[in-house]
């Protein structure tokens, strides 16, 4: 991917975190153990329930497992990110998005290995090279899963499409998950079409 898309899709920053300065699962669940709030807390993070899913071969800490378009009585379009070659069809591949329809981006991941500090989406969409629009969305901070709970699930805020004669065309979007350590989990460009009709 070139690095031209760096300095565009750059993240704030959390709040009072420090890169770098992280503790392992082990570290969070000694801390403070009589704390009660502390506690809860890390049950609202599932650092104490089931057992570990993480595949020792894989060094991932975040895999995003698939995206969907969802839009209110249509079915979902679903973009598995698991199979081989799956990003690369995203770019080939534009969604095809009526004007003025209202959507929703929503994420499958998952977590492994240690806690995952501040998972932040990003997305730059451009139009014959032309910017216009850049959207960063909070996700949050993960436990990683357990037999409990396998997956984590994420819709973003609802868009709208732009409508019009002058807005229907072809667009080109970079997205990328990024955490408070800087460290982006994935990275992929994909296209979609405004059209008059579904």
């Amino acid at each position: 991917m070139a690095d031209h898309h760096d300095d565009e899709l750059a993240a704030t920053k959390t709040e009072g975190f420090k890169v770098g300065e992280k503790k392992t699962l082990e570290e969070y669940q000694k801390l403070d153990a009589d704390d009660e709030a502390l506690n809860r807390w890390k049950a609202s993070l599932g650092l104490n329930t089931g057992n570990s899913i993480a595949d020792p071969n894989d060094p991932r800490k975040c895999i995003i497992k698939s995206l969907a378009l969802e839009t209110e009585g249509r079915p979902d379009i679903v973009v598995d990110l698991t199979g081989p070659g799956a990003l690369e069809s995203l770019k080939d591949k534009p969604f095809n998005i009526k004007e003025g329809a209202k959507f929703r981006i929503k994420a499958v991941f998952q977590v492994q290995h240690e806690v995952l500090s501040g998972l932040k989406y990003l997305q730059v969409v451009k139009r014959k090279g032309i910017r216009v629009s850049k959207d960063e969305e909070m996700l949050g901070s993960y436990a990683p899963n357990t037999t409990d709970k396998p997956t984590y699930e994420k819709k973003f805020n609802e868009e709208e499409a732009p409508s019009g004669m002058i807005a229907r065309g072809h667009y080109n979007a970079v997205s990328k998950f990024v955490d408070d350590d800087d460290h982006t989990h994935l990275m992929f460009e994909w296209s979609f079409d405004i059209a008059k009709d579904w």
